[in-house]
């Protein structure tokens, strides 16, 4: 019995395969016809570039090789320029290191001339209080101390004839010179 199911089966499986094949054949076709399609709109696509791209790309060729030596000139030109501007700043950046340090060394100097005026500025003044002051001092206070033993003097025997003590005038203080 098994021998006859297989073979009542055996046209089925060759029906089978035959739709399959047709099937395959079909998708063959039908892929054939696309891609007739597409390599039509390529083909179509490419001429338009042809005609439409071609021309510019050549243009642009030619004129890349027309500018080509002004830009190596121009290149050129910016390197030689940029050498130069480098090769000045260099020396201005050493001229301006050098005057920053002579500046420097001149201020250095002028505060230490500075210091020592100040230094005998301050030595002159205490010689100067020492030598001239002091003694103007003391010879003011003598001078003051005479003038009221004077006055003393004088303001006493003023009392006698009737004056008071308070009568005394003030002795005008010496202003201080220097």
């Amino acid at each position: 019995m098994q021998v006859m199911f297989m073979e009542n089966l055996t046209p089925l499986f060759i029906a089978l395969t035959g739709a399959a094949v047709l099937l395959q054949a079909c998708l063959l076709a039908a892929m054939y016809w696309s891609m007739r399609k597409t390599s039509a709109r390529m083909e179509a696509l490419a001429t338009e570039v042809k005609t439409k791209a071609l021309p510019t790309i050549e243009q642009a060729q030619v004129l890349l090789t027309e500018i080509r030596p002004k830009l190596e000139t121009i290149t050129e030109n910016v390197k030689d320029i940029t050498t130069t501007v480098r090769t000045e700043v260099e020396r201005v950046d050493a001229t301006i290191n050098d005057v920053v340090d002579r500046a420097r060394l001149q201020i250095i100097r002028a505060d230490e001339l500075l210091g020592r005026t100040l230094d005998r500025v301050e030595q002159t003044s205490e010689l100067v209080h020492k030598t001239v002051v002091s003694p103007v001092r003391q010879l003011s206070g003598l001078m003051q101390g005479i003038t009221a033993g004077i006055e003393f003097l004088f303001a006493r025997g003023g009392r006698r004839n009737g004056g008071s003590r308070d009568s005394r005038r003030p002795v005008p203080q010496d202003e201080m010179f220097i």
